[in-house]
């Protein structure tokens, strides 16, 4: 018969046992390669093997703790596999799916990433937190497509440690020169990737062979077993969030906390380094500096934190701070630019343009961001640059970034928590691109705006009016430049002073050089609208005729403007009409073949949601809706 512990005994075994799991450490890793390589089998493999190797132990303590009414360790490895069989049921993963378990030595989270290209952008996401990629080689098909393409975004990602599991042996007869052949042409793809720790281990995860147990099938090889290797690798990360950089202080303020009036902190995660009380530290991008006064936790306030710690500081002096800002170490602060190159992950159903507007969020900043060049993409089988004017799904390319204001960061290879950033499309709130900040361009350093003494109103003043952007939107045939035109008669007669801009007009000059793809379409419209908030700077009502299809472009010539200062009116026409009308042949060549990319047949316009104005021109008349529009704007 089992002896039973007292009550006192299993209470404390259990509750040291919990102990010890809460305190190990912790590895992040990630499983990746290509579709059938085993990954969901070699993460059953680790989860099922694990269990037995506590199943008696786990099940004396929880008996135990069940006789004495206490809380046993509540570990259900089997729903874990559960969760496999699930996916397979489906014949493929279809996202990241996260497993979680431990051994003596340490606890795992592991993320299950998908095989099939077309869900590169899932397996970025979990490579994203990870600190080591087991990367499985069918050893049968050896390296693919897909096992670059994985091992490039590894590299991107700053993961710096491989373990090359190759799978399957045992449908190779337990070969060594397979094995090692697949080991030398990975050794020279990490070489190439900068990967610079990579240890191979030959696998198979359904019979087992060195996945915990080392194999008696393979007398040649002499090292680590998969478990051994995840349980012994040092990743060398004195610093979580840091992959090789400075050690000052780095915490991206997520919360400003102001209880009561006498206390005033903010709160968030360090990034890197250390906060001590008494340090001086500089906020950033202000670059105001102040000392930490106080470190605020909920269990007390702390003589020092460390990387990784949650806490909440105050500082000795009422300094402007918010969230998003950085507070970093006075003597090592981090740089502050708002311009950059960087690689892009583009991870959106539509294509990445340059110059459309998005959200840029890195760390706990969101700030406004458009990529101005694509200087190329990179062909991740192969890591040569391709030229390119847009990125399609899971393309990666070399980018400059502007962002609307200054950001304090780091490389992503010196610290993830202030490299990394994710773009998110400004009308759907969608994540659609994942990046890696590479430097700051230091192009318009030296540029500042000049004071100048005649400002807009006074140039507004002297013509006598109110200065406005009137922005005409609309399909080719609309109607469009015909009501601008008499809107713009109008206000002539009435003495007020004006400039009209039309598509086809600008088309001849300033934007010559466009064609009409989405690109190009999108680039037409922002040099348009530069022009026009300067026209709108020296006083002018200033009418805009354009297609300008793209709702993201609309809104950025907008938000260029004061607010009042823009006028979108929407010149609504059936397509239908606008065909019917077609005076200038463009919809009969575009039906036949001649024209590509025309708006409403093979390129798409997005109608405004929202317009200021909305004219139906089936309904009135040109005249009577340009004395409308005048009517609005007197």
């Amino acid at each position: 018969m089992d002896a039973v512990l007292p009550a006192a005994e299993a209470a404390t075994a259990v509750a040291a046992y919990l102990r010890r799991h809460e305190t190990k450490d912790l590895l992040r890793f990630i499983t990746c390669g290509s579709v059938d390589d085993g990954k969901s089998s070699l993460i059953g493999r680790l989860l099922h093997d694990t269990r037995l190797l506590f199943d008696d132990q786990l099940a004396a303590l929880e008996a135990d703790s069940r006789r004495h009414g206490t809380q046993g360790s509540d570990i259900d490895f089997a729903l874990l596999v559960d969760g496999l069989a699930a996916e397979r049921e489906q014949g493929i993963t279809i996202d990241v799916a996260y497993r979680f378990f431990g051994t003596e030595k340490r606890k795992f989270i592991v993320a299950d990433c998908p095989g099939h290209e077309q869900y590169t952008r899932n397996m970025a996401t979990g490579a994203s937190t990870a600190e080591l990629a087991v990367v499985l080689v069918d050893a049968r098909k050896g390296l693919l497509t897909q096992t670059r393409r994985h091992s490039y975004i590894v590299s991107l990602l700053g993961i710096r440690h491989v373990l090359l599991a190759v799978n399957k042996m045992d449908l190779v007869g337990y070969d060594q020169i397979v094995f090692d052949e697949i080991v030398a042409g990975y050794a020279a793809l990490a070489e190439q990737l900068g990967i610079p720790h990579v240890t191979a281990i030959p696998v198979s995860a359904l019979k087992g062979d060195n996945v915990l147990a080392r194999s008696t099938h393979m007398p040649w090889y002499g090292g680590e077993t998969l478990l051994e290797h995840l349980e012994n690798v040092r990743i060398g990360r004195a610093a979580p969030a840091a992959l090789n950089g400075p050690a000052g202080l780095r915490l991206p303020v997520q919360w400003v906390c102001r209880p009561d009036q006498d206390f005033r902190g903010f709160a968030g995660t360090l990034a890197a380094g250390e906060a001590v009380p008494g340090m001086e530290v500089a906020v950033l991008p202000s670059g105001r500096r102040s000392r930490i006064a106080r470190i605020v936790t909920a269990d007390g306030d702390l003589a020092h934190a460390t990387t990784g710690q949650a806490v909440t500081v105050t500082l000795a002096d009422a300094l402007d701070v918010s969230r998003g800002d950085v507070i970093a170490s006075a003597a090592d602060p981090a740089e502050v630019a708002d311009q950059f190159a960087a690689h892009v992950l583009w991870m959106g159903d539509q294509p990445l343009l340059p110059g459309r507007p998005y959200w840029l969020k890195l760390g706990t900043r969101t700030v406004g961001a458009q990529v101005t060049d694509i200087k190329h993409k990179v062909d991740v089988n192969t890591q040569d640059p391709l030229a390119a004017k847009h990125l399609d799904l899971n393309e990666v390319g070399v980018c400059n970034l502007y962002l609307d204001q200054p950001i304090a960061f780091e490389k992503y290879a010196d610290n993830r928590a202030l490299g990394g950033f994710i773009l998110i499309d400004r009308q759907s709130n969608a994540t659609v691109g994942a990046g890696t900040l590479d430097f700051a361009l230091r192009r318009a350093a030296n540029i500042h705006w000049q004071h100048l003494e005649v400002d807009k109103a006074a140039r507004a003043r002297i013509k006598g009016q109110l200065p406005r952007c009137v922005w005409f939107t609309g399909l080719s045939g609309a109607g469009k430049s015909t009501i601008a035109n008499l809107v713009e008669k109008r206000l002539l007669a009435m003495g007020l002073h004006t400039y009209l801009l039309d598509g086809d007009n600008v088309r001849h000059g300033l934007n010559k050089d466009l064609g009409f793809t989405d690109e190009d379409r999108v680039e037409n419209i922002r040099r348009v609208a530069e022009v026009a908030k300067l026209m709108v700077d020296s006083g002018l009502i200033v009418l805009v005729s354009f297609i300008s299809p793209f709702r993201a472009e609309r809104r950025m010539a907008r938000e260029l403007f004061e607010e009042g200062e823009f006028l979108e009116v929407f010149v609504d026409t059936p397509l239908d009409v606008a065909e019917q009308r077609d005076a200038k042949g463009l919809y009969a060549k575009a039906r036949a073949g001649q024209i590509r990319n025309f708006t409403g047949i093979d390129s798409p316009y997005e109608a405004p949601e929202q317009p200021d104005l909305v004219l139906d021109t089936v309904g009135d008349s040109p005249e009577a809706l340009a004395d409308l529009l005048v009517s609005r704007l007197a």
